[in-house]
């Protein structure tokens, strides 16, 4: 079957900030530039981000990288790569201050500097007191970024694709990517973009939950791709879930509210935190607290008439102070909530938030496989970046505002490191195999003519339900046993669905059906990952796996101090080791990790 296929020096999958950030660096290189989204790029998910960007830049106190890396690796609970976590910290500061020359509008003290705030994690002096290290633009700090690179993107003649979908990775005989083939959501038109770089920045994929902070788009593009591509996945049992959800909705609340001063509390008024991490109280890391709140609704101290949540005061600030740095968290509140926050409390809960995992790399953006002898080796052409991937910088646990560092940093070194490659490279493009454009076609053909097969709507259901059930914040052994066989057989319904009316094929249905068969590839990845992995780490903590003096925290170092690799094929895993030496300073060494 015939194809159209569109020529380009790099395709960028995903118009992020991480999509953005590498198509900056490869336009104003001179190179010829796709960006495939499903949505305008000022409408990626980025734009949800609130709180800020961290950087150690010292605009209101003392702060060093050296720091910042600490706190990453502590916050990582040792499952950070300590090469990749040294490389994101050093160029902090560095992006930052690149990112406020394209103009982006960030918060300013009275000298005129970055204001920065206060996070959870974040501390000075190797974990002695908070420390102010979050850049933010009041608490749109994504909203604002995304403006600031589109603007430059489209002044550096970046050529978009909105509305576009890809549907797999096109990678020859030898395994080179060559592009990808995509779907203008539109028309139903498929189309190869064929290119010398592919860059992956397609987002997380926390919709896999039935509780969620992340858009209806954040459907795991990139990693379903890439998995059937023949490339694992790294440490998809770990799912970070954002203390504050607002309850019953689930629309992110910055972690920025409690910079400024917000205070956790339980039906008693109770600032329950301080019995969970004396020292860092409301801003200990998110992990910490999100099982901080879980614990106090579970044993009966929620409010609310069925005691499922707990409350974010601010009410005690300043009302000019919430509305000159946090007004769209107000804003959220009434519409979501129904409360005025400077009057009342927030309902909030744990929410599914983020992919600590994705598809590995390493911190020069490449794309990179285990082969024999425990090598790696980088996949050519192949690049990706931001929550897609997997540095590996966040370990079992990220860190608030280090999402949006991640993207400034990876976006730029897979953009550089893409850039040195096509400088390198010969001319012409090599042949696309047309099994791999047939492939991508079929995967099309095949929704569209399916019968009597599961519907994608119930098949979805099935699967967020399956996933909130048995891969929560609180995991136990027999449930995540059962998870991984019933998610089999959701995987099962969904490769196998049905478009209901035939006679009306809306590029809607079809366009859900293939984001469901790229979900149930990471819900998978997740509860399988997660059942095998026998400690307490970070955000994956287990019942049978508790706080011991021989494991404190349920932390097996000795048996668990690996990254998992999950392959498609076969449904099996693999483990490699963690890095644990840094570029430049002495290894961040293993201890308990307490706030």
């Amino acid at each position: 079957m015939s194809i159209t296929v569109r020529t380009f020096d790099a395709v960028i999958v995903g118009a992020g900030g991480a999509g953005l950030r590498a198509a900056i660096q490869l336009s104003e290189s001179g190179f010829k530039t796709a960006v495939l989204t499903k949505v305008f790029p000022t409408r990626s998910h980025t734009v949800a981000a609130q709180g800020g960007v961290a950087a150690s830049l010292g605009n209101s106190e003392e702060d060093h990288w050296h720091w910042h890396m600490y706190d990453t690796v502590k916050g990582s609970d040792w499952l950070g790569d300590q090469d990749a976590i040294e490389f994101m910290c050093r160029k902090a500061n560095e992006c930052v201050i690149e990112l406020e020359h394209y103009g982006m509008p960030f918060d300013r003290t009275d000298a005129g500097k970055i204001y920065q705030r206060p996070f959870g994690g974040h501390m000075s002096n190797f974990g002695e007191k908070p420390v102010r290290r979050s850049c933010a633009a009041a608490d749109r700090t994504g909203h604002a970024m995304l403006h600031a690179m589109y603007q430059r993107n489209v002044k550096a003649n970046t050529q978009f694709f909105v509305e576009w979908m890809a549907l797999d990775l096109i990678r020859d005989a030898d395994g080179e990517v060559l592009g990808v083939t995509a779907m203008d959501m539109e028309t139903g038109e498929i189309v190869a973009f064929h290119a010398k770089a592919t860059i992956f920045a397609t987002g997380g994929a926390g919709r896999i939950f039935y509780s969620s902070t992340n858009a209806f788009i954040n459907t795991g593009d990139g990693l379903g791709m890439a998995a059937r591509a023949g490339i694992p996945l790294e440490d998809m049992e770990f799912w970070q879930f954002h203390p504050t959800g607002v309850a019953g909705a689930g629309v992110l609340i910055t972690e920025g509210v409690r910079g400024e001063g917000g205070i956790l509390r339980n039906s008693a008024g109770e600032r329950f935190m301080e019995r969970y991490a004396p020292n860092a109280k409301d801003l200990a890391s998110r992990d910490v607290v999100s099982r901080a709140m879980t614990t106090e609704i579970n044993e009966g101290r929620g409010c609310g008439p069925h005691k499922d949540f707990v409350l974010l005061d601010i009410s005690h600030l300043d009302p000019a102070t919430i509305m000159k740095r946090l007004p769209g968290i107000r804003e959220i509140a009434i519409q979501f909530a129904g409360v005025d926050c400077i009057k009342e409390p927030i309902p909030v809960v744990p929410t599914a938030h983020y992919q600590m995992g994705g598809i590995p790399t390493n911190y020069f953006g490449q794309v990179v496989v285990p082969q024999g002898n425990s090598k790696a080796a980088v996949v050519p052409g192949f690049y990706a970046a931001g929550e897609c991937a997997c540095a590996s910088v966040h370990g079992a646990n990220r860190l608030g505002t280090n999402s949006l560092l991640d993207l400034l940093v990876f976006g730029k070194s897979a953009g550089e490191t893409a850039v040195e490659e096509l400088r390198k490279s010969p001319k012409a493009h090599k042949p696309l195999p047309q099994a791999e454009l047939d492939r991508a076609m079929a995967r099309v053909s095949r929704i569209d003519t399916q019968k009597g097969g599961a519907s994608v709507h119930e098949t979805q259901l099935a699967m967020r339900r399956t996933m909130q059930k048995h891969a929560g914040v609180f995991r136990f052994a027999d449930l995540l046993k059962e998870g991984v066989e019933r998610i089999g057989e959701v995987r099962n319904a969904a490769l196998s669905t049905e478009i209901a009316d035939k006679s009306k094929v809306f590029n809607t249905a079809r366009v859900e059906a293939l984001e469901l068969e790229n979900l149930i590839e990471v819900a998978v990845a997740t509860m399988v990952s997660a059942e095998a992995r026998k400690e307490s780490r970070g955000a994956h903590v287990r019942d049978d796996a508790p706080d011991t003096p021989a494991h404190p925290n349920g932390r097996d170092d000795e048996n668990w101090l690996k990254h998992t690799l999950w392959y498609r094929e076969g449904n099996r895993l693999d483990y490699k080791a963690v890095k644990l030496t840094p570029l430049t300073v002495d290894t961040v060494a293993l201890k308990t990790r307490a706030y």
